[in-house]
Order: C-alpha cells, then structure tokens, then sequence
C-alpha cells in the first residue's frame, strides 16, 4: 500500500471522506467475535475502510444478506479441474472464492519449472488471487518416470518468490522419517526463506506422526477418520477438511469438530471438476454441508476464512475489519449460502452466478507436445504369467485410497484372460515423458469394466498414462488414440474412440470453457457406466487416475511395476504358493 492510499484510507474511515463503495445495511459476520450485526461496509480502493454507519460515491442497499469476508480453499490442484486457472478463477469466483492455495505439481510433474512459470503467468489473468505453493515432491516419489526433477538447486529460485507461500504437500514422509539428506535439504530451502512446508500424511500415526510433526510441518488434508485427525491436531497439525470430486471426508470428520479445535481445522476441495462446481459449488457447497452436519455456522465460515488465512499467513484477509482486503461475499442465509455478490479488492466481480470482468488467456505454447512415446505396441501389454495367483489392487469407494488384495486368475499361454463375469481387468501404466519405453501392468479389482478401454494422460503424480480394458487389442487402441489427441483422455470400445476429452495443456488441462469441459466429461462418464460397462458405484475417470498414485495406501502401479505402498517397496505381480 502506497503512502496516499493509506492516508484515503484512514480519512474513509474516520468519516472524512466518502467511501468509494459502501454496502448499506448488510448483516456482517464478525469471525473475530462470533458475532452477527446491522451495519454498513465501507470502502477503500482495494481495502475495507470502515464496519459501521457510512456514506460513498456509490452505495449497494444490502438488506437482509450476509456479508462474509471471501472464502480460502486451503489446497487445490488447478490441473484437476482439466482448466487452465483462468477458466477456474471463472468459475469459482461466483461461489464466493477469494483465494486459492495452488498446488501445481501435476504440471511441474510433466512441464518441469516452465510449468510453474505458465500456471504463475497464467493466474494473473483473473481476479481470484492465486497463491502457489512449490511442489516438494517432483517426481513424488523415486519409484516412477516424471517430466521433470525439481532438486534442492531448482526450488532455491521459485521458493523466494512473493506469490509462493511455501512447498506444497510433502508426500515423500518416509524420506522426513528417516532423515534422508534429500528430504532434509527441501525442508531447509523453505525454512531459510522464511515459508511453510504443507503435508501429506495418509494413515500416518504414532513415532512416524511425531516425526513428520517434528520437521514443523503446517497442515495436513488426507485424514479420513476422526482418530486420524484428532491426532494430527494433537501435535501441531492443520486440519484441511477434504471434499473434492473424488475424496468425500467432510461428513465423517465434521463429527469431531467442535469449540475447542474449530480453529485450527480448514476447508480444501484439493480436487475439483468442473462438473462438480457447476452443479453443486465449491466452498459455498462445504459450508452448507458443515451446517447439515451440525456445525454452527460460525465456525464453518470461520474454517474458510480466517482459519485459513492465518494458517498460511496472510494477514491481509480472512475476517470483515478496517484495513483488511475487501473481499465480502453476499449471501442469501447462512443454512443454504446462496451467493449473490462478490466483492474482491472493492470490485464487483460475481453477480447472480456470473463472472463478471472480461479476461484473456495465456499462451500455452510452452506447455504442449507432451506425449512422447517409445516403441509402443499391444507387446508391452503382455505379462507372461507362470503363476494363476497374482497381488490384486482393489478399488474402494468413495476415495483413492486402495486395498492390497490377492486373487486367483484365468490364464492362458501364459497371459490373463478377462471374464466380463469376474471383476478382474488388467491396467497397465505406460511411460510417457523420458521415451524410457517403460509399461508395467497389473490386475484391478472393482473397476466393472466389461468392454473396451479407457486411456487417460492424468495419472496422479507423474501423469504417465494409464489404461485399463478388457484385452490387448483394446488398451493399445485407446493408448494409440491417446497419443494422436496429444493427450486427454480416451474411451475405446471394438478399437474405435467413441468418446474423447483432448486436454492439450500438459496432457492435464484444456483450452476450453468449463461448461465444455463439464458437459464432455457428463458425457465420457455415460459412455463409462452405459456402453463399457464401468461401475457406478466408482467416478469412472477420477478413480482411475489415482491408481498410480504410490503415496496413498495400500497399493499402486507405477510406470515401474506394482507398488506396495504401505512398505514403500515393489512387490511382484505374481505370487509364489509355496511362499505363503
């Protein structure tokens, strides 16, 4: 803030001077005193002036809404919402969204820094602020083939700028646990400037918890219990309250959330399509379902509000006081949060649902031609079996999290025969970023899939691609469909595409609107269920690009084979009788 605008600042305040915009008679939530009250809102260019009785150049008649200060989603993917971050500013600003905690290492993943540098360049084309956090984990682990490899020397740069809080979830715990030099040098680039160090602690519990606690970490968001996050607030720990498109924890741990820790527990979507955020919002959406769950309401906006700022330190927002952001959101009530208007920095940017500045969009071109592969064909499919009796990931759910299982399959010359009857299919995960040529396959169970394919560029962390179908010919139909597309995703059936989401942004996001993206991925997700067969009772897409992910239990499969998550070791496909 400049001399001159703090001085019109505190002459608005002090009643010396029209404000440039007041909302009249508004009811403010003060999450400082859990209060509710009559009063007007004034203000200042970018700034809330004054909380009170005020006259303005222009004046809003409030009557009977609420005002809130603007919501924080404290860890969200960008990428998994296949939009550019223009396109999401769009459509979350209208559900009341001020800021955003960015974790970009989808396309840091497959793009390296340049990725970063796009996302950084790209979000300042919309008026929801973006904060980056530096992904710590590129590739996520050692155990598979990325786009890049972000040591300590390429985050000493990005970890200084302003807009990056700090690093972003740090999945690689084992390598906190142990102490491992690699692990310990990250965390000291982030402590020497000064930032924050995110989490990612899955199931973690006991001497392995306080050890991760140990190195300062800020916050988690993978709790799926009550136990799991009552521990973790126990010892330090921001709770992020998850409800994304794929993971749904906000009910089962809204249960334990209560006056003595509400704050320090926060909201974060970490995944969200488009489809979701037409149909159902974003954090408007957990504030309603908080309040369903019992939650005063207080607590909730609080958990979306100032919660979340402090926790990341921004101390220029999260609550409605003189000199803070003017960022208010307008709602109906605070049962159904229906957002009306969205002020950010004093702006007028969302009325009724619409976004309402124009904007343009950053040039993608650093960020496409991501498909390269090496010597591909229906071959790297082949398993060549000597064993009927193979390790199994099963697929629960309602999340990502899977289940190490083992299962007696129907082989032939060696090779795994699919049974539309059996809820066994092979997927296999194919390499491409390096041209190492890698394809590691395996056997996955409740996935349902009875006919053709389905190939996909989004294969959470390093974004290979991966492919499940119900024979050879099929998945090498849907992988070689994939390539031609530049990446997306691909639904094969009788080795013609008969649905199709191309995703040229790093193989991981469009150059479309959010309605179309959201109206050609309802589409794929019918094709799914209708024509291959696909389980309703998993999202066909989104599940499917967590199977590779090897940080979340119990079992996954790298472009390097099958990983066994829970000992952080590879483990064979088959398994050995006589070794039971």
């Amino acid at each position: 803030m400049e001399k001159e605008e703090l001085r019109k600042l505190i002459r608005v305040a002090h009643g010396d001077q029209k404000a440039d915009t007041v909302l009249k008679n508004v009811n403010v939530v003060n999450v400082f005193t859990d209060e509710i009250y009559k009063a007007d809102i004034a203000f200042s260019d970018t700034w809330i002036a004054g909380i009170g009785s005020y006259e303005g150049e222009k004046v809003i008649d409030g009557t009977g809404k609420y005002a809130l200060p603007g919501f924080i989603d404290s860890h969200i993917h960008i990428e998994s919402s296949y939009l550019s971050p223009e396109e999401l500013g769009r459509l979350l600003v209208p559900h009341g969204a001020s800021t955003i905690l960015a974790d970009p290492h989808e396309i840091v993943n497959v793009c390296g820094i340049k990725g970063l540098n796009y996302m950084m360049r790209a979000a300042k084309n919309t008026k929801l602020d973006i904060k980056f956090m530096l992904p710590s984990c590129v590739p996520a682990t050692p155990f598979e083939h990325s786009g890049a490899v972000i040591d300590v020397s390429k985050m000493e740069e990005p970890i200084q700028r302003e807009n990056v809080l700090g690093l972003a979830e740090f999945m690689n715990y084992p390598g906190i646990i142990s102490a491992s030099d690699d692990s310990l040098d990250k965390l000291m680039v982030a402590k020497k400037a000064g930032k924050l160090v995110d989490g990612h602690a899955p199931a973690l519990s006991g001497k392995d918890l306080e050890s991760y606690c140990a190195a300062r970490i800020n916050g988690d968001h993978e709790s799926t219990t009550l136990k799991e996050m009552q521990e973790k607030l126990r010892l330090g720990l921001y709770a992020l309250v998850r409800e994304g498109s794929a993971c749904h924890d906000l009910r089962t741990l809204a249960k334990g959330i209560n006056a003595t820790n509400e704050r320090r527990c926060l909201l974060c979507s970490d995944d969200r399509q488009p489809k979701t955020i037409l149909e159902l919002g974003h954090i408007d959406y957990l504030l309603k379902m908080l309040v369903e769950e019992g939650v005063p309401a207080i607590y909730a906006i609080r958990m979306a509000t100032l919660n979340a700022a402090e926790a990341f330190h921004l101390t220029d927002r999260g609550a409605l006081a003189p000199g803070y952001r003017a960022d208010v959101v307008l709602v109906d009530d605070l049962v159904s949060f229906k957002v009306r208007q969205v002020y950010l920095q004093g702006e007028l940017v969302a009325e009724e649902g619409k976004y309402l500045p124009s904007f343009k969009k950053e040039p993608i071109d650093d960020v496409l031609d991501s498909i390269h592969l090496k010597d591909f064909s229906k071959e790297k499919f082949k398993m060549h079996l000597t064993s009927n009796h193979v390790n199994v990931i099963t697929i629960q759910p309602g999340g990502v999290v899977t289940k190490k299982e083992d299962a007696y399959i129907r082989i032939k010359d060696g090779e795994f025969v699919f049974y539309p009857n059996v809820d066994l299919v092979k997927m296999a995960v194919v390499e491409r970023h390096q041209m190492t040529g890698n394809v590691a396959n395996a056997i996955l169970k409740g996935y349902g899939i009875k006919r053709g394919a389905i190939a996909l560029s989004i294969a959470h962390d390093s974004h290979n691609i991966i492919v499940v179908g119900v024979s050879d010919d099929e998945m090498e139909a849907a992988v070689k469909a994939l390539e031609k597309q530049n990446g997306g995703m691909v639904l094969v059936l009788d080795g013609k595409v008969i649905g199709s989401l191309p995703l040229p942004i790093a193989g991981l996001m469009s150059d479309q609107s959010g309605e179309w993206v959201a109206e050609r991925l309802s589409k794929l997700h019918d094709l799914a269920w209708n024509k291959l067969g696909i389980s309703r009772k998993v999202e066909p897409i989104m599940t499917l690009c967590f199977m590779s992910l090897a940080v979340i239990p119990e079992i996954k499969l790298t472009d390097e084979g099958l990983f066994d998550v829970t000992k952080f070791s590879f483990i064979p496909l088959e398994i050995k009788d006589e070794q039971k």
